[in-house]
């Protein structure tokens, strides 16, 4: 009878261990499809295009940049892979309807998760990127707690970080977000 009770204590105890040594999975939202395609190249002719929007600046005074779903979630991906801890990965980024949708599979210890936040982009009085939240979803699990500063942040980071040195000195006047495409406005000070 001592034994049962042990090989079932045991039994209990190794599957416990077996269970918190995995990653439980959360289901939240369904990616989009099609997926967006990640490559370098993308990032490549952002920086391009990034080049030539300043290039053209000197002429006329105004720096337009349009960006692309592909464009944006490589720069973002490769942005985020370089991250000692990113907040995100797999990660899609649509731009529709004047907002951004970005979805992820976000790690929390041993919890795994597909989120998806909706954001506007616009600009703040003093002519800066100006990022608010729509909504979030990660399935049944509530948002956790500064989750939402986090993921806002590492956005305007990597929107300085795209722009360089450039950044110190442009003032947005414009963000559209369309069918894809967001075309950024905006002026050197």
């Amino acid at each position: 009878m001592i034994n049962q009770k042990f090989s079932f204590l045991v039994g209990v105890c190794a599957l416990t261990l077996g269970i918190l040594a995995c990653t439980m999975k959360i289901v939240g939202p369904a990616y989009p499809t099609p997926a967006i395609p990640i490559s370098t190249e993308a990032v490549g002719e952002l920086q391009s295009t990034l080049e030539a929007a300043v290039s053209a600046e000197s002429s006329s005074g105004q720096v337009t940049l349009v960006i692309t779903e592909s464009q944006l979630t490589s720069y973002l991906t490769y942005w985020l892979q370089a991250q000692s801890q990113p907040i995100l990965t797999n990660l899609q980024v649509y731009l529709q309807s004047g907002q951004i949708h970005l979805y992820g599979t976000a790690m929390e210890g041993y919890f795994e998760a597909t989120i998806g936040v909706v954001l506007s982009a616009g600009v703040d009085s003093q002519g800066q990127l100006k990022i608010d939240l729509t909504s979030a979803d990660f399935g049944p699990v509530p948002v956790p707690s500064g989750f939402l500063d986090v993921i806002t942040t590492s956005i305007k980071e990597a929107y300085t970080s795209a722009l360089g040195p450039v950044a110190t000195g442009f003032r947005l006047d414009s963000i559209t977000i369309s069918d894809g495409i967001m075309t950024i406005v905006g002026r050197m000070k």
